[in-house]
């Protein structure tokens, strides 16, 4: 049962970059979402999503605080 969870959340997660991808281009999708959604779901299993997840961690966290600080400089 396992095994078959497994297979599972690795199809799932490459649908979801598939879907992603496409997202980036059609206005109806939300290709980001998707994106992280699937590199959520291959973490586990490949160290590559697992290494991208992190590194969209630390730019977003980056992005925050720069936003944050601008916003309170406009003040």
């Amino acid at each position: 049962m396992a095994k078959v969870r497994r297979t599972v959340r690795i199809v799932s997660g490459f649908a979801l970059l598939g879907l992603g991808v496409i997202g980036l281009f059609l206005p109806i999708l939300q290709g980001v979402a998707m994106i992280v959604a699937g590199l959520l779901l291959l973490s586990p299993d490949f160290p590559l999503a697992r290494r991208l997840l992190n590194w969209l961690k630390h730019k977003f966290q980056s992005f925050r605080k720069a936003a944050s600080s601008a916003t309170k400089a406009n003040q």
